[in-house]
């Protein structure tokens, strides 16, 4: 297959271009700033304005977008995470639009902070709402633009993504420190859902999404069992043998990180995979415990 892959050198593209390689018939070509890589099989670009006018691709996967707990949000850094990922995906509608041969599918990336921020433990799948949350409107307007793709004839899935755990990156890259000093500790309440997922099952998914014709519209990106930040941290704490004795209580955290703390850190809902489970995707890491022995 021919790949266009935006974002394809970041944590999860990374992983995703290694598994795409495994077939040596496969070509990829990168949207990155990044001209390090050596590969044979992966082509660099730095603007989708670059590609030949009869260029063609069976799959387009787009996970372009400014890091979204990177930085506090200020008006400014807000507006860089909305253009990053708007402007990207409408170059990539673009691009559909005049090509001669259309792909046959576009993989475009969301999160599950589309289905917002209020508390409950209600289970929530791909039918669930959005609200008026900055992460669930980003959602929503991101999502909304990639699904242009089907006026054309482009089966497409959206890939809502939890928190991603695995090696050298990701949610887990940021916690580790503090919890191998002892210094870990639940956020808030802890009664907040975390709906994770290994780095390995994401690819998984997004394998199985290329694979499998009949899978169309949002995906959660999430593993089966979500769990609460309390048990999370216990999990990890128990995984590095660490004690985890250290809150961190909701005032500092809105002080310190004010609306992304609120959204990110505070808020999160029971997220279960249903789409994919229904058409046959089979977890690798369907739990917390087996996921964090792998990566620890």
């Amino acid at each position: 297959m021919k790949i266009l892959i935006t974002g394809g050198t970041g944590f999860i593209g990374s992983a995703l271009c290694n598994e795409l390689l495994k077939d040596k018939n496969n070509e990829i070509t990168i949207l990155s700033r990044n001209k390090d890589i050596t590969s044979t099989k992966i082509t660099i670009i730095n603007n989708l304005n670059n590609l030949e006018k009869d260029a063609s691709y069976n799959i387009i996967i787009n996970l372009a977008g400014e890091p979204i707990a990177d930085k506090k949000w200020s008006r400014e850094q807000k507006q860089k995470i909305v253009e990053s990922r708007i402007n990207t995906t409408e170059s990539i509608i673009e691009f559909i639009k005049n090509s001669t041969e259309k792909p046959e599918l576009l993989i475009s990336g969301s999160a599950i902070g589309y289905y917002g921020i209020e508390q409950s433990n209600t289970d929530h799948d791909e039918n669930d709402t959005s609200d008026d949350s900055f992460s669930s409107q980003l959602c929503k307007q991101w999502e909304s633009v990639a699904l242009q793709a089907n006026t054309y004839g482009v089966r497409t899935c959206i890939l809502r993504t939890g928190i991603v755990l695995g090696k050298n990156g990701g949610a887990l890259r940021k916690m580790l420190m503090p919890f191998k000093m002892g210094l870990g500790g639940k956020i808030g309440s802890g009664k907040q859902w975390m709906s994770w997922i290994h780095l390995d099952d994401l690819v998984g998914i997004i394998m199985h999404c290329i694979k499998q014709n009949d899978v169309k519209g949002p995906v959660n990106g999430t593993a089966p069992n979500p769990i609460s930040n309390n048990s999370f941290t216990k999990a990890l704490g128990k995984a590095l043998r660490r004690p985890t004795f250290f809150p961190m209580p909701k005032i500092v955290i809105k002080i310190l990180m004010g609306q992304m703390g609120t959204e990110l850190l505070l808020s999160g809902k029971k997220i279960l995979p249903i789409k994919a489970l229904e058409s046959g995707y089979q977890f690798k890491y369907a739990t917390l415990d087996s996921a964090l022995n792998n990566i620890i």
